[in-house]
């Protein structure tokens, strides 16, 4: 094996788990969470020889799997624009009818919250929360300032709290 293969091995290992539910979160969807993940791993292995190590590898895979997952839900949204529907319905409707989902009531609620969220505060919300990363990593991911992303995370906090005790759900 050559050492880029070692390397995407090792990738494949460490991280497709996590890169699952992290896509999974932005388009609330098994299918296209697994149809993701497989492209987002071609892409990964395409970019690896350009991989210089001037950031951590984390920090590399996890840029990659979010720009994927985010340009996913604009085309999602320009679809939905075609059908003359909402992606936010959509997005709703996905949550409710996916049989791979097995939460309460409550974190349906919160899912559904998640997804109505803009993209920007549902990204930082998605990556602080779920994903337990730090302010510092995410603005290396995301090439915003820790001050920015943490602005962004208390306004989608407070909007998902309101969104949860529309329901009598608190956060």
């Amino acid at each position: 094996m050559t050492p880029d293969e070692d390397l995407f091995n090792q990738i494949v290992r460490d991280y497709s788990e996590r890169i699952y539910w992290h896509v999974r979160r932005f388009v609330n969807s098994h299918e296209d969470a697994d149809d993701l993940v497989q492209d987002i791993f071609i892409k990964i292995w395409a970019a690896l020889p350009s991989f210089r190590g001037e950031s951590q590898l984390f920090t590399w895979v996890y840029r990659i799997a979010t720009n994927e997952a985010l340009n996913f839900v604009r085309r999602e949204k320009v679809r939905a624009a075609l059908r003359f529907s909402s992606l936010d319905a959509e997005m709703e409707r996905r949550i409710d009818a996916d049989p791979y989902f097995n939460g309460s009531a409550a974190e349906r609620e919160l899912s559904k919250a998640v997804a109505r969220l803009p993209e920007k505060q549902r990204l930082v919300f998605i990556l602080r929360y779920y994903d337990e990363l730090p302010y510092e990593e995410m603005s290396a991911i995301l090439g915003t300032s820790a001050g920015a992303l943490k602005a962004s995370y208390h306004i989608a906090q407070e909007k998902i709290r309101a969104a949860l005790q529309h329901h009598d759900l608190s956060f």
